[in-house]
């Protein structure tokens, strides 16, 4: 595929907002500037700050990080209430770029059970709430909460009506985690094919991970003509979280021949600020997650090891340093061989006389393997290797 005729994905992260709604992983204002800095670096083009309304703590926030940043566009939350956007306007009058994302639910379970409003009344309340954030600012999102259990028809009404209304970008979020990336997709296509305005605004998806397919549905979507996608920094998020920055971006840059769009991400950022998130909201990324886990990039088996070590691509599809790792890790242990042992001593710069020599030291390298799960530089040194 032709590089320059890729379309532009735009990168939102929500981890300063949704990721911030996982159990535990509340920030200071000082936590979420320091975060939303590192969000800038990584070149995210949206960055949804907080929820204005819901406490004065996240006011302050967003105000803070709108004063502060200025190569990303900066975001607040907002029912679709006039307190709430009157909220979020103001929060991010310092800002170099802002947008309101204002929300309602659109699915019937939603509507009869936690709203308690008819259809109509659901459209006209969204309506009204875009225009009134339109008259506070000129970039205004609007979301179908829930719009993977969402009437299709009923999507079409209300998402022609706030185009209308002036929202720049629609999104429908699978909020619970319940559809499947054929499906997923395929309510994208149509929807685009359906709406006679859908051109004038960019559609995007937010896609939570209950059953493992946040990314999966995310990047189906962006197959289907959706060019906005929401995630966080290691899939932070209540419940099972959310689509994952790292493993999206890093889709779409290694499979360019799959995906017809591009970011601007600079990926060498993204374990540095993986590792501020983690210390930061204290939860920890899994050894073998995607991208960022310590194991991302690390072998151990023997076999696989020889093969890196001879031609990187045999193993590895992207370059660790290129996500921001030093560089792939070899794991010495009970299923490391030959190539991976002398490659190591070679570094540590213990050579030897003789193929004899060198057998002798992998024998009592196995037995050392047998006994530890793991055989670190030290150990090595400390045996008179």
């Amino acid at each position: 595929m032709n590089t320059q005729s890729k379309e532009k994905l735009v990168i939102f992260d929500t981890t300063l907002r949704d990721g911030e709604q996982s159990p535990g992983a509340s920030m200071t204002k000082d936590e979420k500037v320091r975060i939303a800095k590192a969000l800038e670096k990584l070149r995210v083009d949206v960055i949804e700050a907080g929820f204005a309304i819901s406490s004065q703590g996240d006011f302050e926030a967003i105000q803070a990080i709108a004063n502060t940043v200025t190569d990303s566009r900066i975001c607040s939350l907002s029912r679709a209430v006039r307190g709430d956007i009157e909220r979020a306007a103001e929060a991010l009058k310092g800002a170099n770029a802002g947008r309101i994302h204002t929300f309602i639910a659109t699915s019937p379970i939603h509507m009869k059970h936690k709203l308690q409003m008819e259809p109509d009344q659901v459209l006209e309340q969204a309506v009204g709430a875009v225009k009134i954030a339109r008259s506070l600012i000129d970039d205004v999102e609007f979301s179908l909460e829930d719009a993977s259990r969402t009437e299709f028809d009923f999507m079409c009404r209300i998402t022609e009506a706030v185009i209308n209304a002036g929202a720049r970008t629609i999104n429908l979020p699978d909020t619970v985690g319940y559809s499947d990336p054929g499906e997923y997709g395929a309510m994208i296509k149509r929807l685009l094919n359906t709406v006679p305005n859908a051109d004038k605004a960019i559609f995007s998806v937010h896609c939570h991970n209950d059953l493992g397919l946040a990314v999966a549905n995310s990047l189906a979507a962006v197959q289907n003509g959706a060019r906005q996608v929401e995630c966080t920094i290691n899939g932070l998020g209540e419940r099972a979280g959310n689509a994952s920055l790292e493993e999206l971006v890093m889709a779409v840059r290694t499979r360019k021949d799959v995906f017809p769009v591009e970011t601007r991400i600079e990926t060498q950022h993204i374990v540095p600020t993986s590792r501020l998130v983690s210390g930061i909201t204290g939860f920890p990324v899994q050894p073998n997650k995607a991208i960022v886990g310590a194991n991302a990039f690390a072998h151990e088996s023997g076999i696989h090891q020889d093969g890196i070590l001879k031609f990187r691509e045999t193993y590895e599809i992207m370059k660790a340093e290129d996500v921001g790792w030093t560089t792939n890790k070899l794991s010495l242990g009970k299923l490391s061989g030959r190539a991976a042992l002398s490659s190591r001593l070679e570094e540590l710069g213990i050579k030897f006389d003789s193929k004899e020599e060198f057998n002798d030291v992998f024998v009592r390298f196995k037995a050392l393997a047998d006994k530890k799960r793991e055989i670190f530089d030290e150990d090595l040194a400390g045996a008179g290797f």
